[in-house]
């Protein structure tokens, strides 16, 4: 038996699950830091938008970089890294006196922290342990577990801000994301099993010349915007309508609860369809659900039903679009290339927090950036159909 051995497909789907619980789940409790730490440091929404769109601009532009070196030299070495920069970002928020503080540790720190935890990393290892036609179902279960950290981690960190104030309830929560860097030991890949001889920069001028991938990355740019413009944005507006933290922090733990089912339905659904078509139909939906929402008579009922839906569709693009560059691509580079689509994910995160800051500060309203929010998912249904989903036939080898 090798070293390797007891790392099962299992192991390393479930270890990988738990990492993802942990590293997004804490992820997604920031934007209930917003009116406290606002409220006690005399900040306007923007000063706390720009720290966190930098967080997510950072966290998408490492990624390519953190992908990289994870296909090359494994994915336990640059979650340990990122372990320490993302607890070290947290620490360091707690005790944040201004702007440019937040925007070193929230934005700065944490964006690293969590491009060496995220999905591409995980992904990258997944997709590896598992055969083509079980991939993209894997992958969806993988995910599902980042969204069940999203509905255990918002009840957790609301918890500890009520009863314990903001300041300490970001300090448990860095000790929390330590507990990444001993289940990375589990995600170790034996890297001579992987025969292709194709180099990165070989692989990176055939993602960037195949015109399926550019649309890919194109409508994961709509995707990023506007699920972290609800992610951080979502508490304070129904604040803004006179309804009550537990509100906003229910209505973000509905999403997190609903998207565990609705990754892997998507999952499930990319195995068996044509995946492009199954990405044109969730943004076409999202920006059905987001109209309907906002033509609606606001009340709790009416929160919860678009928090449930809007959750049924969050990440389910995750799965799908990782498995659809696998399909095409390979998986020698998932991580590098899902890392690199991921890129432009974080580019639409980090518009769609800081617009959303900006648009309320300049209007005294959100009611403009719900009305981006649709147009940009109807036009990421529209640029998914055309893609080119044809798996790239490379020539053979020559035998050594």
């Amino acid at each position: 038996m090798t070293q390797s051995s007891w790392r099962t497909p299992l192991v390393v789907l479930l270890c990988g699950g738990i990492i993802l619980t942990i590293s997004l789940g804490t992820r997604h409790t920031f934007g209930l830091y917003l009116p406290p730490m606002t409220l006690d440091l005399g900040w306007s929404r923007e000063t706390f938008a720009i720290a966190l769109a930098i967080q997510n601009l950072v966290y998408g532009v490492a990624q390519p970089f953190t992908g990289m070196i994870s296909d090359k030299y494994g994915a336990p070495r640059v979650l340990v890294a990122g372990t320490l920069l993302y607890a070290l970002g947290m620490a360091l928020m707690a005790h944040t006196q201004s702007g440019w503080d937040f925007s070193l540790s929230a934005g700065v720190l944490v964006g690293l922290g969590l491009s060496c935890s995220g999905f591409s990393i995980i992904f990258g290892v997944v997709g590896r342990a598992f055969p083509p036609e079980k991939r993209t179902l894997a992958l969806g279960i993988v995910g599902s577990a980042g969204s069940f950290g999203q509905f255990m981690m918002l009840p957790y960190g609301q918890t500890l801000i009520n009863h314990i104030g903001w300041h300490s309830a970001l300090l448990i929560c860095a000790a929390t994301v330590m507990l990444i860097a001993p289940l990375s030991a589990a995600l170790a890949e034996d890297r001579k099993a992987q025969a292709s001889r194709q180099s990165i920069p070989e692989a990176l001028r055939e993602a960037f010349g195949h015109s399926g991938y550019m649309l890919l990355c194109c409508g994961y740019f709509v995707c990023g915007f506007q699920i972290m413009f609800v992610s951080i944005h979502f508490p304070a507006y129904l604040i803004d309508q006179r309804m009550t933290p537990e509100t906003g922090m229910m209505a973000l733990a509905l999403i997190g609860l609903f998207n565990i089912f609705g990754t892997y339905l998507w999952g499930w659904l990319g195995a068996r369809y044509t995946k492009k078509y199954v990405l044109s139909a969730l943004y076409f939906t999202r920006a059905a659900v987001v109209t309907i929402f906002i033509l609606a008579p606001l009340t709790p009922v009416t929160v919860y039903l678009f928090a449930a839906t809007i959750g049924f569709l969050w990440l389910g693009t995750v799965p799908v679009t990782s498995g659809l560059i696998a399909d095409v691509f390979g998986v020698k580079y998932l991580a590098t290339l899902t890392g690199i689509a991921f890129l432009f994910h974080q580019v639409g995160s980090f518009l769609g927090v800081w617009i959303g800051g900006y648009l309320f500060d300049a209007t005294g309203s959100y009611q403009l950036m719900w009305i981006l929010t649709i147009a940009l998912g109807v036009m990421a249904g529209l640029i998914n159909l055309p893609i080119n989903d044809r798996p790239i036939v490379r020539p053979a080898a020559a035998p050594a």
